[in-house]
């Protein structure tokens, strides 16, 4: 994160001296558990992923204007993503089914190694609707999951976990496509597969960043990247149950994605948050004859694409696993003042017997230009504090985003638990992201 001109000199200047005094000072808590570290995905170029959406508009112009569901150019949609997957290495398939008269067509692509009794999928349904194009809704979804699985390729990429891309026919029918492959999948096939990912609509002209709250380390990972490049994220809401995710949420597989938003209207707090123009349509030309290139924003569908690229190559390590027991965990945006008082997230724990573990885990996520400002504690319902992490001036990375483990042992389990954050220096900000503890 870039600092303005008027912080640098007073970094710059004390950097060493505050560097030495943190090494002499109480440094962090031995009880910390660091997350382990993933291979970082390449940048996605955007205008890749826009020449991708500028063939769909080609595709679609050559062909009545659409690329719905059993018209010619859904089909010649499937034939461009293949063609470009196969000269990549992947090995496709073309799964059809019928629905609505017409014959559909899913493409699944299979990227060769990793695990294949743990398998990460990746995914965006390629039909529009018959009134237009469907460049937004999801030719920015189709083409960033096809330029992530290109980038793998390129990389020559070795992950852990076998990697599985796919593009769903008939989404605007109902689902259909997807619903027809996880019918289709045998059980025990079903089981390998560790998560989903999936991606509708990400790059709307008016954009939101929504993050779906299905699964909550596919959440976590997603809510990281962005919270790494500064942009606050909300929860998904809108496409709930709307989209492909819901075929294999719906069978017990984790799920998670990405959504800049469609019909609903961009608050006033959102606009603020985000830019845009509020009492406006995330997407004004949702399933309309106006969905064209000219209806994208750049800016989104490269954060998105980003995105995705980081879920893929960080889930896919095999790094990354579910927590195990209950989780409680609070989202809400809780700004830090910058040389202030202590602010505090909560979480109230509630239907437990006896007391917390001496394993507590609590996650922290703190968005911060100079994490080195903060002092950061657990505070348990009987108000004892647990310190989590000193202030360090040498500590000039940005954010927290760390679990730590806390013997609780002696504080009962039930009441509400608060993570308390102070900023304790000048001239940066931040906010706390989310909070969460796992008994």
């Amino acid at each position: 994160m870039t600092h303005s001109a008027s912080r640098i000199p007073r970094r710059t200047a004390v950097a060493a001296v505050l560097a030495l005094a943190g090494l002499l000072g109480t440094g962090a808590p031995a009880a910390t558990a660091a997350p382990a570290t993933a291979a970082a995905a390449p940048d996605i170029p955007v205008a890749n992923v826009k020449a991708h959406l500028n063939q769909f508009q080609s595709i679609a112009s050559a062909n009545g204007g659409n690329r719905a569901h059993g018209r010619t150019g859904y089909k010649a949609s499937v034939d461009y993503v293949k063609a470009k997957l196969d000269a990549a290495g992947f090995t496709t398939t073309v799964q059809q089914f019928t629905t609505s008269g017409s014959v559909g067509y899913n493409l699944v692509a299979d990227w060769p190694g990793g695990d294949p009794n743990q398998v990460l999928m990746a995914g965006a349904h390629l039909d529009s609707v018959s009134s237009g194009a469907g460049i937004n809704d999801n030719g920015s979804g189709s083409a960033a999951v096809l330029e992530t699985a290109l980038a793998v390729s390129r990389a020559d990429f070795k992950p852990a976990k076998h990697l599985r891309f796919a593009w769903w026919g008939a989404e605007e029918l109902g689902l259909v496509g997807s619903r027809y492959y996880v019918a289709n999948l045998p059980t025990a096939e079903r089981s390998k597969v560790s998560g989903y990912l999936n991606f509708d609509m990400i790059g709307s002209p008016n954009p939101g960043y929504f993050v779906y709250d299905d699964d909550p380390v596919i959440e976590k990972t997603l809510k990281d990247y962005f919270a790494g490049i500064g942009v606050p994220t909300e929860i998904e809401t809108e496409g709930d149950g709307r989209s492909d995710h819901a075929s294999f949420k719906n069978v017990g597989i984790p799920v998670g994605g990405l959504f800049t938003g469609a019909s609903r209207t961009k608050t006033s707090a959102q606009a603020q948050k985000w830019g845009g123009t509020a009492g406006r349509a995330f997407d004004r030309c949702y399933h309309s004859s106006c969905d064209t290139t000219s209806n994208i924003d750049d800016t989104a569908l490269d954060r998105n694409s980003d995105a995705l690229a980081h879920a893929v190559w960080t889930l896919s390590a095999g790094t990354t696993e579910p927590p195990t027991g209950d989780t409680y965990q609070n989202t809400a945006d809780v700004p830090i003042p910058d040389n202030g008082a202590a602010v505090t997230s909560s979480v109230t724990v509630s239907g437990r017997g006896g007391n917390a573990p001496a394993g507590l885990r609590v996650g922290v996520d703190i968005v911060h230009t100079w994490r080195g400002d903060l002092v950061v504690d657990l505070v348990a319902p009987d108000g004892t504090a647990y310190r989590l992490k000193n202030s360090s001036g040498g500590d000039s990375a940005d954010n927290v985003r760390e679990t730590y483990t806390v013997d609780a042992s002696s504080e009962a389990a039930n009441g509400t638990w608060r993570l308390r954050v102070q900023d304790v220096a000048r001239y940066d900000t931040g906010y706390i992201n989310s909070f969460s503890l796992t008994f």
